[in-house]
């Protein structure tokens, strides 16, 4: 997988947290783990299985979280990220408007929310349309991974859902 334009997506700054919430590991994890340890920054990782997953020793560091059913959320601290990537698990889960919320209150302002979903399996003009809903602005479909849709938005400071 070549991930040159997906990273050109992130300009890490020290001390950012971003958190992808995934069903497996792959060449996007390891790679956005790697850009945000550069900058000493925190990379934390949702992971929903139901399996028993060896964590590659390049992850031993960071933040996991399993979470074995797609009814319940994910965890994530009030304002603590920057970014947040959903990456085939915003709609595998029961209740994808709660995920939207959860990501909203833990993106600092101006975060970024990413919704990638693999290609030809995601309606991109309901998408844009379920962020606008859930206040997160300026949605748009990005191409830069062959086997991926990608929608991108921004949660805007004082916009919105007031936090």
């Amino acid at each position: 997988m070549e991930l040159g334009q997906f990273l050109e997506l992130f300009n890490p700054l020290p001390g950012n947290h971003y958190i992808q919430i995934t069903d497996k590991i792959d060449a996007t994890t390891f790679a956005l783990a790697k850009l945000i340890s550069e900058v000493e920054g925190e990379f934390h990782l949702a992971l929903y299985t139901q399996e028993e997953v060896e964590i590659p020793e390049a992850l031993k560091e960071i933040k996991i979280e399993y979470i074995n059913d797609f009814s319940k959320p994910f965890r994530a601290l009030a304002r603590d990220h920057d970014i947040v990537i959903f990456k085939d698990t915003l709609f595998t889960h029961k209740n994808p408007q709660l995920l939207l919320r959860i990501a909203y209150t833990t993106l600092a302002n101006t975060g970024d929310v990413i919704i990638m979903q693999k290609k030809s399996s995601m309606d991109i003009e309901n998408t844009k349309a379920m962020l606008e809903k859930f206040e997160f602005r300026a949605p748009n479909a990005i191409e830069v991974l062959p086997q991926y849709d990608l929608v991108m938005a921004k949660k805007m400071h004082m916009w919105g859902n007031g936090l």
